[in-house]
């Protein structure tokens, strides 16, 4: 059979680093030196509210009216018919029955802001002065493997470069040392490394993974180097691959290979600056106890807490913390939702409490939520579906509004029908808190200028401080 690969190879892609070293006689290398030199961020548009983002991803889509959105009307009207037809593309099931389910939590007022907060997350309602609450969220996708995608790459059904990648290749990272780009239990399910991954953007922009159990995916992220061989030698198989890598990228000049390169480098430098970060041992008892390590229910999402915080303080600019896919209740709400509240409540209030008590918050975006909501009406006789219609995130920290709740859904809680908020729209106002314009921040590949938030999205002012 004729081999058809040398017709399958992709001209290089002129990136905006290649045009700037190249440019002018390579001046605006220089001046891209000296931007680097004096501030965090390589190629920031305007000054930043925030310098990293902890995204604390809830898979499987926990329910809003369960959670931060309370709809009396809902409980008041519980068993009812729905007095207005239900998305199209729901389970015809669901459809069928269109009865109003009522939460089966109370709300309750909190704080200088009264924001109401139900009885399933107790310790973040401690919180709410310092939370930005979203009600009025609304996403692409009804599965689960669309809309996680488009939560996090900004898209819901191709190959696109995820969140953090883009925040990495933009603002590069804060400490030579560590990557700038870190995801804590990546779930394997629902578009698994297009999650965390790079897409078309150099390979070094990929999140590095740690485990459930706290431990570098050695596997992922190591594979060229040797655990067993000391630092010396260790040194000299790195030069040889990377002398053979730089060989290959002067004969190609693709961007891929220097992002080989680049990880390489990072991975070697990251074996004597990442395991003390890594480590939870030193910290003070009352600070595991502040995450509820210990303890069996939050002993888990407590540590992998604590992981992000250290890894925020290290100089990491994003991290992803992620929950299996325990929250897509079809049936059994009560129990399940109860179970999985309690495994992430005081773990968040302790990352929460933490990052403020360290002077951390001001300048951390923390963002809460799943790839969707729930909702308002049965699935079978104790369950909620998908409802990517309106839903509820939140944020804390990183210029954002405090005690504030923008947008609202209906009064059952199934439409966005106030200040409606697209995944978009939110990409754009995270790109904007980190000192980015998410219509700047363009890659050029096959062809045509890419961007996280494609051709749509506006930043959503009303939320920031």
């Amino acid at each position: 059979m004729k081999s058809t690969a040398c017709f399958n190879y992709d001209a290089p892609a002129l990136t905006r680093r290649d045009l700037l070293k190249g440019g002018g006689c390579g001046f605006g290398s220089l001046a891209m030196s000296a931007m680097a030199a004096g501030a965090d961020g390589l190629l920031a548009h305007h000054a930043p509210k925030a310098k990293r983002v902890i995204f604390l991803f809830m898979h499987g889509g926990p329910s809003q009216v369960d959670t931060f959105d309370p709809k009396p009307e809902l409980t008041k009207r519980d068993g009812q018919v729905m007095p207005f037809a239900p998305a199209k593309n729901l389970d015809p099931t669901a459809t069928r029955q269109a009865k109003l389910f009522g939460s089966p939590w109370k709300f309750k007022q909190y704080g200088q802001s009264g924001l109401p907060v139900s009885e399933l997350f107790p310790n973040v309602a401690q919180h709410v002065d310092d939370l930005c609450v979203v009600r009025s969220m609304q996403s692409k996708g009804q599965s689960h493997g669309q809309a996680v995608c488009m939560a996090h790459t900004g898209t819901d059904n191709f190959v696109r470069p995820s969140v953090g990648a883009w925040v990495n290749y933009g603002l590069g990272e804060i400490n030579s040392n560590l990557p700038g780009f870190i995801s804590i239990s990546p779930s394997a399910s629902h578009g698994g490394p297009r999650n965390y991954g790079p897409a078309f953007l150099p390979a070094k922009h990929q999140a590095t993974t740690i485990g459930a159990n706290g431990k570098l995916d050695a596997k992922a992220n190591f594979q060229f180097l040797d655990s067993g061989a000391d630092a010396g030698l260790q040194a000299k198989k790195l030069d040889f691959l990377q002398q053979m890598n730089r060989e290959h990228l002067a004969r190609t000049k693709h961007a891929l290979v220097e992002g080989v390169i680049e990880s390489m480098e990072l991975a070697f430098k990251m074996q004597s600056a990442a395991p003390s970060v890594i480590d939870t041992k030193e910290e003070p008892e009352h600070i595991k106890s502040m995450y509820g390590i210990g303890t069996k229910e939050t002993d888990t999402y407590g540590r992998q807490c604590l992981l992000a915080r250290k890894f925020a303080e290290a100089g990491v600019r994003y991290i992803q913390v992620s929950t299996p896919n325990v929250w897509d209740q079809h049936g059994n709400l009560k129990k399940a939702h109860e179970k999985n509240s309690l495994a992430v409540d005081k773990p968040i209030s302790g990352l929460l409490t933490d990052l403020k008590q360290r002077g951390l918050l001001e300048d951390t975006l923390v963002i809460w939520g799943g790839e969707f909501g729930r909702t308002p009406i049965a699935q079978g006789s104790n369950g909620r579906d998908h409802n990517p219609q309106g839903f509820t995130w939140w944020c804390a920290g990183g210029g954002t509004k405090g005690g504030y709740a923008h947008g609202a859904t209906d009064e059952f809680g199934y439409y966005s029908i106030q200040n409606k908020v697209h995944m978009h729209d939110f990409h754009a106002t995270v790109l904007y808190l980190l000192g980015l314009d998410h219509e700047a921040l363009t890659y050029k590949y096959a062809g045509r200028d890419f961007r996280l938030t494609d051709v749509y999205g506006h930043v959503v002012k009303e939320m920031i401080a």
